[in-house]
């Protein structure tokens, strides 16, 4: 009975290594025709400088931490200051500078579109929001590094800082004395990655990136919205498409 018992796991674990082999092959055998396909634009990337332009979509949210007051006789009716995420969009340009074949260093000023959502809860009141729309000019200094290219593939990681600055801006409180003060620029660093695909006359990426401010973007206004709160930083995820 022992020995029917192994053979039957020998059995089994025959039956795991032929599947496991069995979908293996396949991937070696597209990988090999992927990593010799005929390559579109071979010496795109040995340009000193290139250049091109970014779409991108994002959503964004501040991140909230309480002051010493939210505490206080004064706010205990406040039960709680909750961030969303709200989507947005950004255009803008790319100077690219080559630095050796695996790394480069990214300049891509853009505008970003931005909107961010505070939500205020109270134990005996409706629950109230802050809405504050603003227009960036955003400026992000990146660095590009890349694996080798397969075919007319490339992967990529990036990362780096992006000083921002308010172009325009508005909340959904006529008198701005009253509504939440924000300041008018910001500095995040970002970090992401993506992949390139060669074509016969252009080269397009595909990008994920995510980004951390690390500047406080409460304003200087003492009002009843911002006395609660200590600091809000912005927190982003980005898509972008690029060409190139």
């Amino acid at each position: 009975m022992q020995a029917a018992y192994i053979w039957n796991k020998l059995v089994v674990h025959s039956y795991k290594v032929i599947f496991l082999l069995a979908a293996l092959l396949p991937m070696k055998s597209h990988a090999q025709i992927f990593r010799w396909a005929r390559q579109h634009n071979p010496n795109y990337d040995d340009r000193k400088i290139s250049y091109g332009f970014a779409i991108g979509i994002h959503t964004s949210s501040y991140q909230v931490k309480y002051s010493d007051k939210f505490v206080t006789p004064k706010f205990d009716t406040v039960q709680s200051v909750q961030p969303v995420f709200l989507p947005g969009f950004s255009l803008g340009f790319l100077v690219n500078y080559r630095i050796n074949e695996f790394l480069d260093l990214r300049l891509m000023p853009k505008a970003g579109f931005y909107s961010h959502k505070l939500y205020y809860y109270f134990t005996n009141a409706p629950t109230q929001s802050q809405l504050i729309e603003s227009t960036l000019v955003e400026m992000p200094l990146l660095l590009k590094y890349k694996s080798m290219r397969r075919g007319n593939v490339r992967m990529y990681m990036l990362g780096g800082i992006t000083p921002a600055f308010e172009a325009s801006g508005k909340n959904d409180i006529g008198n701005s004395t009253a509504g939440l003060s924000i300041q008018k620029h910001n500095v995040s660093l970002d970090m992401g990655l993506g992949f390139d695909f060669y074509f016969p006359f252009f080269k397009f990426s595909q990008e994920i990136r995510f980004s951390r401010g690390v500047s406080n973007m409460l304003g200087d206004k003492q009002t009843a919205y911002s006395d609660p709160i200590k600091r809000l930083n912005t927190n982003t995820i980005s898509v972008y498409f690029i060409f190139q």
